[in-house]
């Protein structure tokens, strides 16, 4: 798994097992593998670059993937089934039926010498879907016990059931607005939300305001983001705001703590409100018992976020739990959708991401 906040590649080795048409899984072994530091701006701008360069990059991160995870198959003995890869992301405007991840699963199957099941959400978009989330399936099937599941990545999203039916949409961007906002500190995110935490809210208030403004937000769900819209739509109200006070990519540190705390301050609002308005729609019988929320993701880290998403959500239990699942949830969903793809059942599902049916996304490159 790729996200967007270009942390780096995760590869978790997991087990399922099914009885009584109930899922059990394992995380066995995982690890974060870091890009090189070049790739990290080349990722960043890949979708401004030429035709010969995205797929240059294409094959080279499909070549790399494949590479990293044959070294890490060897170093733990591991025999997998096959590999299931996310890509990474570059460009996602499924109203122009338009989605496409990069590294080549031709390659991380040539490279591993295993079958590869990539391409996860191309069929979805083909079919008028939004080809996002995609993790609900596993949420509806792994984590069920929850009520509602929030991936705190690059960009936000939450799942959970409504009149049966599993629903689930992106909500803001997290991680790619913190990371920015981080690196201007020289930080390569602002650990336990601490720099957010030095800021205050009432000095950067309009900042918030414009962001909570945005249309997005008021559109109806089913809907996903992607780095075009953070850039178009998020990056210039954050940009205006430091102009202010001097220089784009070396504002005061102060400012930047300022920004960093309405950031919070917008993204804990966001998800609250959706929550809340999820909430007030269950069953009254269900809003009498505890209600509790999984937060995944790299942004569950952010005990600031985490504070603050408790605070505006007093009868929602927040539950961050274990560094595994908290890491390596969107990877093990993801090998979850290969096991569902290899076996030729439905790995993305309607409700969701708005297509006109429940569908099986994924190509499979034989080695």
């Amino acid at each position: 798994m790729s996200g967007t906040s270009l942390d780096g590649l995760d590869i978790a080795y997991c087990e399922f097992r099914q009885q009584n048409q109930t899922w059990q899984f394992a995380v066995l072994q995982a690890v974060t593998v870091a890009y090189p530091e070049n790739w990290v701006e080349q990722l960043k701008k890949l979708h401004l670059a030429s035709a010969y360069d995205y797929a240059c990059m294409h094959q080279q991160m499909g070549s790399y993937f494949g590479q990293i995870t044959k070294k890490f198959i060897a170093e733990h003995h591991l025999q997998p089934d096959f590999i299931a890869s996310h890509g990474h992301t570059i460009f996602h405007q499924p109203q122009r039926r338009l989605t496409t991840q990069i590294a080549n699963g031709a390659e991380i199957a040539a490279q591993t010498g295993l079958p590869v099941v990539c391409d996860f959400r191309t069929t979805d978009v083909a079919l008028g879907g939004q080809g996002a989330p995609l993790v609900p399936i596993g949420d509806e099937l792994l984590f069920a016990d929850f009520d509602f599941c929030l991936n705190l990545g690059g960009i936000a999203n939450i799942s959970t059931k409504k009149n049966g039916k599993r629903i689930a949409f992106d909500i803001c961007p997290v991680n790619l607005l913190l990371n920015r906002l981080a690196n201007l500190l020289g930080k390569e995110y602002d650990k336990n939300g601490e720099s957010a935490a030095k800021g205050s809210v009432a000095n950067a208030a309009e900042v918030l305001q414009q962001l909570n403004d945005l249309p997005f937000y008021a559109e109806p769900a089913p809907k996903s983001l992607g780095r075009e819209w953070f850039e178009q739509s998020i990056c210039p109200v954050v940009d205006s705001y430091l102009q202010k006070f001097g220089s784009i990519s070396s504002p005061s540190p102060a400012v930047v703590c300022d920004v960093l705390a309405a950031c919070c301050q917008h993204i804990a609002l966001q998800i609250s409100q959706v929550i809340l308005n999820l909430v007030n729609e269950l069953p009254k019988e269900k809003q009498q018992h505890p209600i509790q929320l999984l937060a995944t993701g790299g942004g569950a880290f952010n005990v600031f976020l985490i504070k603050l998403l408790q605070n505006y959500l007093p009868k929602v239990e927040v539950i961050v739990p274990e560094a595994t699942i908290v890491n390596y949830k969107e990877a093990l969903i993801f090998a979850f959708l290969g096991i569902l793809r290899w076996q030729q059942q439905p790995n993305c599902l309607q409700a969701v991401t708005g297509a006109n049916r429940d569908n099986c996304g994924g190509c499979i490159y034989w080695a």
